[in-house]
């Protein structure tokens, strides 16, 4: 046994083997960790332990604590010290943004996306008088917090929540988006290190978008509601309303069982047969109950009815955007190939984003060409033409009278 050892270690680990009764040592489990590739290996974390696999490149985020036992007097000087700490730090906007680059759709041209958070929905109506619902979404203290190259970037271990194109790998860069300010001394030195470079206080929400290199913004950049304009579509990502386990009555909208004029006993709700024919075992899909929501779910082709430029509010399609009230969303340039068609060199979206430092300023409320504003009137009779009526009405008179 000992000779077999040593001739493993030797062929495979190139190095001398230590005596057996020494040391505890698994040549086997050595070398199969030697021999798997990235993609193996990340494979392998994906069905036994994946989160783990992304540890060393997150830091902690939570754990800074809150003082305790301080009278307010100790409160309201500490704020003052964290709100002089970021007032009086240097920004990195004070050379002026970075050299903005041209829209070209070929190649294609990816802009950065914004970070909104749900509020609720609406009812508008269109000018043929057709009501519809909307949703509204506000775009809530946003910044651009770090920017990673391409030619950093290893796109072959590279997690994504929204899948990457393969002709895109090597040719666009990570642009970092947070919202909502928070307390620094919520967090972890570590986590309020992110956010030195943008001279922002650490947010409470990051997201990461890929961008291609002509659209790139400089880090402490505000991204606001205007980054859209009124008619544009754009994709919606965010985490379905978490149900829980539930049945499949409610996770599938199946019918059920009858009910107990029929005779039914303990089959109300139930699914019924999950038998396969020969097959002899459940299929792989077969919808069954289990936990519902709490999933990644992506909306397409959402369009931009209103802009609400004072509260940087957007009002999108739909009712059924994913995800709860207050829950945060991923929104980006629709990816549709027809909504992409619409926009050329000459008429596109603000590039790389809206800045107000332009001189262009814009009214508080912002409206899509087939939209109903309020503030307008429902209809003119400048060149209506009423008919008298007498006639008709002395003609029904007469009938009467003769009968």
């Amino acid at each position: 046994m000992n000779r077999a050892l040593q001739t493993i270690c030797t062929r495979f680990l190139t190095r001398p083997l230590l005596p057996v009764s020494s040391v505890n040592f698994i040549p086997c489990a050595g070398i199969r960790h030697h021999k798997l590739t990235d993609q193996h290996m990340r494979l392998r974390y994906k069905k036994l332990h994946w989160h783990k696999f992304y540890d060393d490149k997150w830091v902690q985020r939570r754990g800074g604590g809150w003082d305790e036992k301080l009278t307010p007097e100790n409160i309201s000087f500490m704020q003052e010290v964290v709100h002089d700490t970021y007032a009086n730090e240097e920004s990195p906007l004070k050379d002026g943004p970075w050299k903005h680059g041209e829209y070209t759709t070929n190649p294609e041209t990816i802009r950065t996306g914004v970070l909104g958070l749900k509020l609720g929905t609406l009812p508008q109506w269109n000018k043929k008088g057709q009501k519809f619902y909307v949703t509204v979404v506000q775009i809530i203290d946003n910044h651009v917090i770090n920017y990673t190259p391409p030619e950093m970037i290893n796109f072959r271990t590279l997690f994504t929540t929204r899948p990457l194109r393969r002709d895109l790998h090597g040719k666009v860069g990570m642009l970092v988006v947070g919202a909502l300010s928070c307390d620094p001394r919520k967090f972890t030195r570590a986590y309020n290190g992110l956010f030195e470079q943008a001279g922002v206080p650490p947010k409470r929400k990051l997201t990461r978008f890929f961008v291609t290199p002509n659209s790139v913004i400089k880090p402490g950049t505000p991204l606001y509601a205007t980054h859209f304009r009124c008619g544009d579509y754009v994709d919606v990502q965010a985490r379905s309303i978490d149900y829980g386990f539930q049945g499949v009555m409610r996770r599938y909208g199946f019918r059920g069982g009858p009910s107990d004029k029929y005779g039914a006993t303990k089959f109300h709700r139930k699914r019924g047969t999950v038998g396969s024919g020969r097959k002899h075992r459940i299929l792989p899909g077969t919808r069954m109950a289990g936990l519902m929501g709490n999933k990644l779910v992506m909306m397409k082709g959402l369009k931009v009815w209103r802009i609400n430029t004072k509260y940087n509010i957007l009002y999108l399609m739909g009712p059924a955007v994913p995800g709860p009230n207050h829950g945060y969303m991923r929104i980006q340039d629709s990816t549709l190939y027809e909504r992409k068609q619409k926009i050329t060199n000459e008429n596109h979206p603000p590039f790389p984003t809206y800045f107000p430092e332009n001189g262009k300023v814009l009214e508080e409320e912002l409206f899509a060409d087939d939209i109903y504003r309020f503030d307008q009137p429902t209809l003119t009779l400048d060149d209506v033409q009423i008919a008298p009526l007498t006639s008709r009405r002395t003609a029904a008179k007469t009938a009467q009278k003769k009968k």
